[in-house]
Parts: structure tokens; C-alpha cells; sequence
């Protein structure tokens, strides 16, 4: 759409040129599969080998330990299945939180009801805070996989990660976490944060959709659930993605340390702009979530009086992308899980909230464009309500 703003770069971003053009040169010039061993298999191998190195040398691990996949859903379900079925002799508990990706909790859900698993799901407090007491009141003798992700991706609250594995490093407890909204714009190191597995994805830092990786821990006994060949180590049968991994590379490569802080640094500007404009116009909001532990590319706002999918439509007819609740099927829109572990399912805020969450290619005028649309609702919403 000519003159639309995008404000949902948690759920995708847009491909950044230099990926779309590193990506179009493989799929024009070098169509080998990495398996053969003639020259077009060799040239291709050699370009997976690079994007590997990429991912590996971002995250300070091992060659061997990056496996590529077709996104966060796929590493998520392949690290909670593969270890929960590989350690199942070990132990029958799981421990989550209540906040995580789908793709975690639906996975939890089908290892508790096929494989007779346990699970806790740890709440968060109204702020969307996990308490780290609390993670170590639930840790069992019998807990064998921990999944926390590191950042969430309704509100931008970052997770006590960092805690968790240094708890867990005396613990027999493997740890994954997902890392789909941190990567970018958050330096992470397994080894240091004691992390065994980590998932993330390439559509959320402008590379392609189709693509992702995880890491898995030198020597964690692992078990595949894709067949069939000897690919990614034998963790993941089937011929890679050529073109989409080498996006994922450049989208990478483009995200050094220096640009990671620029993008943080514009994005807390962008987020205190936002916050200025509605203050100003004496807009009856609030943040959901916790202003000091959280990303500031991610908001969720809580609109008193205004409900949320009233200004979702709104906003889309006026040229502004931005979302609400969780998407759980197309076309239909539930209340946030998220919110309601946070405030309870009845609560209000769970139909008066929205996320706006700012990406590469956002302004600030964009931002005040915005702010003047939401000013606008409010104050008509709450006229009408006297």
C-alpha cells in the first residue's frame, strides 16, 4: 500500500534489499545442491558453510552446533520434543511460563496429552514480570527441559534468562529458550547465559520467512524428528534452503554489535516520543508491561474506553498497520493470553490493548502521525462515553 506505515514488525518485517539481492544471486547462479559432490554441489556447500560461520560467529559457538531450520515454530518443537522424548527415563516435568510462543505451549501441551508428560506453566506478575523465586519454587528433582523465551512479543518484557541458567547450571534441567524477538537487538551468548538450546528466526530481523536455526549444545543427546537423510549434522534430513539461509546470513552479516545499539537507541527515542505526544494530549493510557525491562520496539497500550479491535480497523483505514490480541487462526482474533496471565481473563485491558512495535524503515513523523490518529480516538471515545 502506497503511504502505509507499518508498526508490526514483532509479527514479520519487511526483506531488507541486501538480503533479496543476495538471495536472488543464488537463486539465478547457484542452484547446486550442498549434498553433491560435483563443482555446483561444492560452490553451493561452500555458501551454506559461510552462513553457518555467520550464525556461529554472532552467537560466539561452534560450527557443529547451528542447525538450520524453517523458522522459530520448527527449532521450538524440535528442541521441546527432541530432548523432552530423548531424557523422558530422566524425568517426566516440564516448566514453562504461561507467556511463551504458541509454539512452545502448544508442544508442551502435545508431549503432556500423548506422552503423559507434566507440565508447569509459571504466571508473570501485572507488570509481565516472571519472578525468578518463583522459577525456583517450581524446579523439580524430576524437571528435565526448562523453555523460557528471552523476550516477549506482546509486550517487549525481557525474561530473567540469564538468572535461569545460572540456576540451572546445577541442575541436571536442559534449558532452551527463544530467542525470535531478542536477536535483534540483543547480543546473545549460549555458553555464557548457560543455555543448551536456543531458536530463532529469520523474518523478525528483515531476512526471509522460511528460515531459521537452532542451536543445540556440542554433545546434548538430541532426538530428530525429521528423516531421510544425513543433512545439518543428521539432525534435520532434507536439502537446506539454499537461498533463504543465505538471507538469513546477510540479515546477520547487515546486524553488527554497532548496528544493534543504533537501532535500540532509535527505538527508545521513537518509544518516548510516542509516550510524549499521549501524555501531552492528556490520552487516558497505559503501558502494559514494564517500562524498565523491556525492548523499546515493542508496545502494548492500553487504551482505557477504546476498544481494541474499533481502533485496529480504524488505524488499518487510515493506512496504519498495527495488532492486537493473538492471531490463532486466519481471519479470527482471540483475547491475549498474554494480557490475561498478566490481569486475569476478565479484565478489561485484554479488549482495549493494542501492540505497535517499531521496525528498520520507522520515523518519527510517523510516530507523531500515529500518536495524532490515537489522540483522536480517545478523545472521540471518551466525549461519546459522557
Amino acid at each position: 500500500m502506497k503511504n502505509a506505515i507499518y508498526f508490526d514488525h514483532a509479527a514479520t518485517t519487511p526483506v531488507n534489499p541486501l538480503v533479496i539481492q543476495a538471495m536472488t544471486e543464488v537463486l539465478t547462479q547457484n542452484f547446486g545442491n550442498p549434498s553433491s559432490i560435483h563443482q555446483f554441489g561444492r560452490k553451493a556447500h561452500k555458501l551454506l558453510a559461510e552462513a553457518r560461520k555467520e550464525v556461529t560467529n554472532s552467537l560466539q559457538v561452534k560450527d557443529s552446533e547451528i542447525i538450520f531450520t524453517s523458522g522459530g515454530t520448527e527449532s521450538n518443537n524440535a528442541a521441546i520434543i527432541g530432548m523432552a522424548l530423548k531424557h523422558k527415563d530422566k524425568g517426566r516435568h516440564l516448566l514453562t511460563t504461561a507467556i511463551e510462543h504458541p509454539s512452545v505451549l502448544m508442544t508442551m501441551k502435545y508431549l503432556k496429552e500423548q506422552f503423559g508428560f507434566e507440565v508447569t506453566y509459571l504466571s508473570v506478575d501485572k507488570a509481565g514480570n516472571l519472578s525468578v523465586k518463583a522459577f525456583k519454587q517450581a524446579l523439580r528433582k524430576d524437571t528435565i527441559l526448562v523453555s523460557v523465551m528471552a523476550v516477549n512479543n506482546e509486550t517487549g518484557n525481557l525474561l530473567p534468562i540469564q538468572e535461569i541458567g545460572e540456576i540451572l547450571r546445577n541442575h541436571k534441567a536442559i534449558f532452551h529458550t527463544d530467542i525470535v524477538q531478542a536477536i535483534g537487538l540483543l547480543e546473545i551468548n549460549p555458553e555464557k547465559l548457560g543455555i543448551d538450546l536456543l531458536s530463532a528466526s529469520a523474518h523478525k530481523l528483515n531476512g526471509p520467512k522460511g528460515v531459521g536455526f537452532l542451536y543445540k549444545s556440542a554433545n546434548l543427546p538430541f532426538m530428530p524428528f525429521f528423516h531421510g537423510g544425513e543433512q545439518e549434522g543428521r539432525f534435520r534430513a532434507g536439502t537446506e534452503n539454499l537461498a533463504s539461509i543465505v538471507g538469513l546470513k546477510k540479515a546477520i552479516e547487515i546486524l553488527n554489535q554497532d548496528e544493534r545499539k543504533q537501532r535500540f537507541k532509535k527505538y527508545q527515542i521513537l518509544q518516548d516520543l510516542l509516550f510524549r505526544k499521549l501524555d501531552e494530549a492528556k490520552v487516558k493510557y497505559h503501558l502494559n508491561g514494564d517500562l524498565n525491562n523491556k525492548l523499546p520496539n515493542i508496545l502494548n497500550l492500553h487504551l482505557e474506553n477504546v476498544a481494541s479491535n474499533l481502533t485496529l480497523m480504524k488505524l488499518d483505514l487510515k493506512g496504519f498497520a498495527i495488532s492486537i490480541g493473538s492471531a490463532c487462526t486466519a481471519g479470527n482474533v482471540s483475547d491475549s493470553y498474554v494480557l490475561a496471565a498478566m490481569y486475569g481473563k476478565d479484565h478489561p485491558v485484554l479488549r482495549e490493548s493494542i501492540r505497535i512495535s517499531f521496525g528498520e524503515g520507522n520515523t518519527k513523523e510517523q510516530v507523531e502521525k500515529l500518536a495524532n490518529e490515537l489522540i483522536a480516538l480517545s478523545q472521540k471515545t471518551n466525549k461519546e462515553e459522557k
